[in-house]
């Protein structure tokens, strides 16, 4: 793998062998400190961000590694009109690797398609987010024991939320998972998404109200209503509070269930859900800086063994 711009661009196999190495790099920390000595990240964002950008840099400074790279478009030569492929050919000069947000779909393609480093997609536009992904099933796996055999409520923005179309595109690969989507008639999960689980014969519904499915669920993942994803305003203001998951709401769920959610939080969960054990949000960060050093190191070609 020479670029990681879909989480369908590692098998299932690939996927396991990395999730195998973040938990190695999990327990044994110290093993990991050196390894990318002389090594540097470009974290190229044209789009604001802190859990992904801050994450992909915590992860090379792990490895001993160092970051370069403009946290906003407005303070990169884009502002003065570079393209995203000229920016690329001029990072390969400076770094090792590329971890590369863009507002807009398809321009980490682009710069992969012009690189001389492997790019990482940390998000394009509504379309994917596939380190996210890799955070959202490693937490699953880490903290459920397993990626098959479980219901998974989907809630929120199903229509722009990047993450969640790379979410479902990926656990549909893993045998008897099921899915149940929450959410507004506006913001329901694209047709080619529930295309393709029909094409595989995955069990799937969807539904409005939380409160009717949430007793079913073994992991309930929560997304926001992105304000930056709409043309009217109006329409955010409309539907920005359709979803508030409160301790009221969770006396229903089973005492196992996981709530995950890709942050940031506005207010669809209540501050005082973070107190539940069920809340799995702030380990879900730490478990992405753990999969994005297994990721840095397996594109590099330093991975080890595990």
């Amino acid at each position: 793998m020479e670029h990681l711009m879909n989480p369908l661009d590692l098998s299932v196999e690939e996927m396991d062998k990395m999730f195998d190495l973040a938990t190695d790099i999990e327990h044994n920390p110290e093993k990991y400190r050196h390894i990318c000595d002389g090594k540097r990240i470009a974290t190229c964002f044209y789009e604001p961000s802190t859990r992904t950008r801050l994450s992909f840099e915590s992860a090379m400074l792990n490895l001993g590694g160092q970051v370069i790279g403009f946290p906003d478009g407005g303070v990169s030569s884009a502002a003065k009109g570079e393209s995203v492929a000229d920016t690329i050919r001029v990072v390969s000069c400076f770094a090792d690797i590329c971890a590369m947000r863009h507002p807009k779909e398809g321009a980490p393609y682009v710069a992969a398609e012009h690189s001389s480093i492997p790019v990482i997609n940390a998000g394009d536009g509504g379309h994917q987010h596939p380190t996210q992904t890799l955070t959202d099933l490693l937490t699953i796996r880490s903290m459920q024991g397993r990626l098959d055999n479980f219901t998974i409520g989907v809630c929120g923005d199903l229509k722009f939320g990047r993450t969640t179309h790379s979410l479902v595109n990926a656990l549909a690969r893993y045998e008897g998972v099921k899915f149940i989507f929450i959410s507004p008639p506006e913001l329901r999960i694209p047709d080619y998404i529930t295309e393709m689980l029909e094409t595989k014969g995955i069990e799937f519904s969807e539904v409005i109200r939380l409160e009717d499915r949430i007793s079913e669920l073994d992991v309930l993942y929560m997304t926001r209503v992105q304000r930056e994803r709409f043309f009217n305003e109006d329409d955010y203001v409309r539907l920005k509070d359709f979803y508030i998951l409160t301790t009221e709401k969770l006396k229903s769920a089973k005492e196992s269930m996981l709530i995950l959610h890709p942050l940031p939080r506005v207010n669809e969960i209540a501050v005082d859900v973070d107190s539940d054990p069920r809340a799995a949000y702030f380990k879900q960060v730490q478990y992405g800086v753990y999969v994005r050093m297994a990721l840095i190191l397996t594109l590099l070609g330093l991975a080890p063994e595990v």
